[in-house]
């Protein structure tokens, strides 16, 4: 009865490290997200994607996809100046583990190889980001809105990483976009995952 008891208290104590350590980061890439809409665009333009390519009237597409063209614009522009303010991030508190799962006090004490800057990650996604803005792999425009869905959701499950835990991102990536991160991975541009695969060695 004492083990178990003894158990389920450590159980209860890391859990609450767990989530306050992982509140701080949240709040502290809030921090940098605060100036920007970044993720209310990115929804604006996942969901215009849906509506542009479901739309059978010529010129009503037409409209669409020149008003998707602005939010591409303008998100592109907010999140390379997120990217460029994440580099004032203190470098402890930018370093990531690996590992699937968080564990409570294990990113300190981590080494080197079994953690990435969440600084470079984000300036891998400003830089896939701007290319398919600019299209400069896919002239073709829906396969440039396809892939540009993928880097947006990679960035996304970057920032879930950083804040939850490699296994939490994935989760939510795939109950929110029904789509898993194997998936997202291989949609982006080819240099964007390079770049992401020798960053964080996560397939």
């Amino acid at each position: 009865m004492d083990i178990l008891f003894l158990a389920l208290a450590l159980v209860i104590v890391l859990q609450f490290f767990k989530r306050r350590e992982q509140q701080q980061r949240v709040s502290l890439l809030g921090s940098y997200l605060a100036p920007y809409q970044i993720e209310q665009q990115m929804e604006r333009l996942l969901d215009g994607y849906l509506r542009w390519l479901g739309e059978d009237d010529a010129e009503r597409r037409a409209q669409i996809r020149g008003m998707l063209d602005g939010v591409e614009q303008s998100l592109s522009g907010q999140f390379a100046r997120f990217a460029a303010d994440v580099q004032a991030m203190p470098a402890p508190l930018a370093q990531v583990s690996k590992l699937a799962l968080w564990i409570p006090f294990a990113q300190p004490l981590l080494p080197g190889r079994l953690l990435f800057d969440v600084r470079r990650a984000f300036a891998i996604h400003a830089s896939g980001i701007e290319a398919m803005v600019r299209r400069e792999d896919t002239p073709d425009a829906k396969a440039q809105a396809y892939a540009l869905s993928a880097e947006l959701l990679l960035m996304q499950h970057t920032c879930h990483w950083y804040c939850r835990g490699w296994a939490v991102a994935s989760a939510r990536l795939l109950a929110r976009h029904k789509t898993p991160h194997a998936q997202v991975l291989a949609s982006v541009s080819p240099r964007t995952r390079a770049d992401y695969l020798a960053l964080t060695g996560r397939r």
